[in-house]
């Protein structure tokens, strides 16, 4: 199969698709890789090192989409990106579709076959391939917030952890997925008061035990969330319905009832975000005021630690882009149901029905 990995052009991210090792193994078993030049530049990967394990580098985003039948990346295509996809492409990469209708609409339009990371679900009813991303934004949702709380950033002039003789921040997670877990972790590590909420009273339990009291947990009601908003700093919102927009756990009037220089960091913003005052930033501007509360909204969080990224990401994907490549879509998908639910556009029509109902086009399912 003939494969390619253009350079990501969204703003500010330099992650690549695919690590020289992941291309090596590819080509040993018998596949063209092209790579657009500099694509990994920003993770320190030079052309050498590509050609080096067997790529063929070519000089544009253009040749790489005239060469390949798939097509690896990391963010959703941009628009110049899209116009390149023709209807025997199969497209690759994280697309989170449920809040973007213009992205969906141009992809439909396409007609290329379109796999996205963040709807391939494991035996276990895991999501394989959002995991590492959401591991480092958890964690950078921590390091995150806790420098927007400092008042040069615009925060409420607080040290996250306290000293001694001074009470920590207290830090609000929302949701106990993957996410939420290494911000717990992280929290709770640089010595906040962490309280974590979820609607499932068994990960509730699991969390309790595995962090030993040191950090509380709490049932998601909607007054209970009120009640911690009234007295926190920081509010993370890590909040995932697969495929599906995020749910406003957060309302615009909360926000009232927040301290002023409090900070909410919204991981969940690649699907729309959980907090109604959401809108998606980027790293060059990753903050905005609403209320006097300050929100970090940015929708690639990852893109910031990109060499952490990339690795992270390429051991998740390399084993799902090598039955991609060695046995084609049809019969990879056959033999790993899971690996079927990553489908999202195929012929100009919808194929994950949570996509196609945040966006009201029923009518558009396959």
């Amino acid at each position: 199969m003939r494969i390619g990995v253009p350079k990501e052009i969204k703003s500010q991210e330099s992650r690549v698709g695919l690590t020289p090792g992941v291309v090596h193994a590819l080509v040993e078993n018998g596949h063209e890789v092209f790579v657009e030049t500099h694509a990994g530049a920003g993770v320190s990967l030079s052309d050498e090192d590509y050609r080096a394990a067997g790529a063929k580098v070519v000089d544009s985003a253009q040749a790489v989409f005239d060469s390949a039948e798939l097509i690896i990346k990391v963010k959703e295509p941009q628009p110049v990106e899209i116009a390149r996809l023709k209807p025997h492409h199969v497209l690759f990469t994280y697309l989170h579709l449920a809040p973007d209708p213009e992205q969906t609409k141009g992809l439909l339009a396409s007609g290329a076959t379109c796999i996205a990371y963040e709807t391939i679900t494991d035996k276990a009813g895991r999501l394989p391939l959002l995991a590492p991303m959401s591991q480092v934004a958890g964690r950078m949702s921590v390091q995150v917030g806790a420098g927007a709380l400092l008042q040069p950033a615009g925060g409420r002039g607080l040290l996250l952890g306290g000293v001694p003789g001074v009470a920590p921040a207290k830090v609000m997670i929302l949701g106990g997925g993957v996410s939420g877990e290494h911000a717990a972790q992280m929290a709770v590590g640089l010595g906040a008061d962490v309280t974590l909420y979820d609607i499932n009273p068994s990960r509730l339990a699991q969390l309790d035990a595995q962090f030993g009291g040191r950090l509380k947990t709490q049932f998601s009601a909607r007054d209970a969330i009120l009640a911690g908003l009234k007295d926190a700093d920081l509010v993370i919102g890590a909040v995932l319905v697969a495929g599906a927009a995020a749910p406003k756990l957060v309302r615009r009037a909360d926000l009232a009832i927040m301290k002023k220089g409090s900070v909410l960091v919204d991981i969940s913003i690649d699907q729309g975000g959980c907090f109604e005052t959401s809108r998606a930033t980027t790293h060059a501007e990753p903050t905005f005021v609403v209320d006097g509360v300050v929100h970090y909204c940015v929708a690639n969080m990852p893109g910031a630690a990109p060499i952490t990224s990339t690795y992270a990401l390429g051991a998740a994907t390399a084993p799902y882009v090598m039955k991609l490549a060695d046995k084609g879509m049809d019969a990879a998908f056959a033999e790993d149901a899971g690996f079927a639910a990553g489908l999202n556009v195929k012929g100009g029509k919808l194929t994950c029905r949570a996509v196609a109902e945040s966006l009201g086009m029923e009518n558009l399912l396959a």
